[in-house]
């Protein structure tokens, strides 16, 4: 059984399934004065070379040295860079925070009732996130909800599918997920991520939460403010690439 055709629901976290403001007033904090200390402490190990090296990659700098590397993935962390290095780092960081009981995930009060909703009938979830995947699950694993991990099939990040602003990690990711374009939805609070997986063949939803301080809608996606009720079928199917002219909220998967 599946909703209008969908199979499969991709949920973006910050500002969709949790808050924004528990990453940037919680999350970060935590990790930004533990980095060098993580760092420091996996000296010796393939895990340093690795990290090493990708700091390297992305950085375009390969004779920098562990005191570069940490200067640079501080200074992507104050700046809030979407670098897989720096999110490898931070997922690390937040698994301790989570192992010791210090942080919790933030998830919405209507996501865990969605999430079996959509697995009774036969949708699949899937998160997609700048997050690492690993990070992504200890959120889901460890949330103030409790432990939600067993409602979600697969997590994808910077990098196993790629940039979010781009449509073609969408396409990686229908490619991982075997599931047709038309037949998986995205959610998430960011237009440009929305733009990119419509140009990718996908459905969306844009959401904006109560609690967020941008406008209410999103410019060429239908809204919505709570998974509560929320009924796929009604969700708009994509509109040709570029095209945004089109009412979504009038738009409706057809059967």
């Amino acid at each position: 059984m599946t909703h209008g055709g969908v199979t499969a629901v991709v949920l973006d976290i910050e500002g969709t399934t949790g808050s924004l403001t528990h990453v940037q007033d919680v999350l970060f904090p935590y990790a930004r004065p533990r980095i060098a200390g993580w760092v420091a402490a996996l000296r010796g190990s393939p895990e340093h070379a690795e990290l090493l090296d990708a700091v390297r990659a992305e950085t375009g700098e390969p004779a920098l040295d562990e005191a570069g590397a940490v200067a640079a993935l501080e200074g992507w962390a104050d700046t809030d860079t979407k670098a897989a290095p720096l999110k490898a780092v931070q997922g690390g960081i937040w698994a301790g925070g989570y192992r010791e009981g210090v942080l919790h995930g933030h998830v919405y009060p209507d996501v865990p009732p969605a999430l079996r909703r959509w697995r009774a009938a036969g949708v699949t979830a899937h998160v997609y996130s700048s997050g690492s995947a690993a990070a992504q699950r200890d959120w889901f694993r460890h949330s103030d909800l409790g432990d939600l991990s067993g409602l979600l099939h697969g997590h994808f990040d910077l990098e196993n599918a790629g940039p979010k602003r781009e449509p073609d990690s969408y396409r990686a990711i229908t490619a991982a997920l075997a599931v047709p374009a038309r037949a998986t939805v995205f959610l998430s609070d960011v237009a440009g991520e929305l733009d990119a997986a419509a140009a990718a063949g996908w459905r969306t939803l844009g959401v904006r939460r109560p609690d967020d301080p941008r406008g209410a809608d999103i410019e060429g996606h239908r809204t919505i403010s709570t998974f509560e009720g929320l009924d796929l079928s009604a969700s708009p199917a994509p509109a040709a690439a570029g095209d945004r002219t089109a009412d979504p909220a009038t738009e409706a998967f057809p059967a």
